[in-house]
């Protein structure tokens, strides 16, 4: 079984988002060739379900991540930061070999 938590931060802030949009509505977590790092987190709310799909739950909300991206997210965990530099989605991946200092893209 593939694994991908969330932080109860997260659960929470995505709740607040979510909360603003149609019902039925979903986090997507996704990821895709580029950024400095060779591949990078791509987040978008969606409102339909693909049947390829993996739903990752906690405290009520719903992440999406499909199967070619779960390859390179499996045991993963996203997070909400708010510190200093700003608030945002994390996502601690073990299977990262390097990282931007940005946090938005990685290798393998």
């Amino acid at each position: 079984m593939q694994q991908f938590a969330i932080t109860e931060s997260a659960a929470a802030q995505i709740s607040k988002i979510l909360a603003q949009e149609n019902e039925g509505t979903y986090l997507r977590v996704a990821v895709q060739g580029g950024g400095c790092s060779g591949f990078s987190y791509v987040f978008s709310i969606d409102g339909k379900k693909a049947d390829d799909d993996l739903t990752f739950e906690r405290d009520g909300v719903t992440v999406l991540v499909d199967e070619m991206s779960i390859q390179y997210m499996e045991g993963s965990e996203i997070d909400w930061v708010d510190d200093m530099i700003g608030a945002s989605f994390q996502i601690k991946n073990p299977n990262a070999t390097a990282n931007c200092g940005c946090g938005t893209s990685f290798d393998i």
